[in-house]
């Protein structure tokens, strides 16, 4: 049986797959494995954020800043 909880980590985990395309279409100079590894470190770091709302958003901008330092 499916819980809220269960039903939210599967709509944030789709919201973070599309951050993840949104970051392949903006830097396509990366490496799509490299973005998809380094919103995967992202997102674990909200492991245990109790407020879920804007873990994408978070993950995104995260990932973001560090592939805008990289290059």
């Amino acid at each position: 049986m499916e819980t809220p909880n269960d039903n939210a980590r599967s709509e944030e985990d789709v919201a973070v797959e599309h951050a993840a395309d949104r970051l392949a279409d903006r830097f396509p100079e990366v490496d799509r494995d490299r973005i998809d590894e380094l919103v995967e470190q992202r997102h674990h770091d909200f492991d245990g954020a109790p407020v879920r709302d804007f873990v994408p958003v978070l993950v995104e901008h995260d990932v973001k800043r560090e592939l805008r330092e990289d290059t």
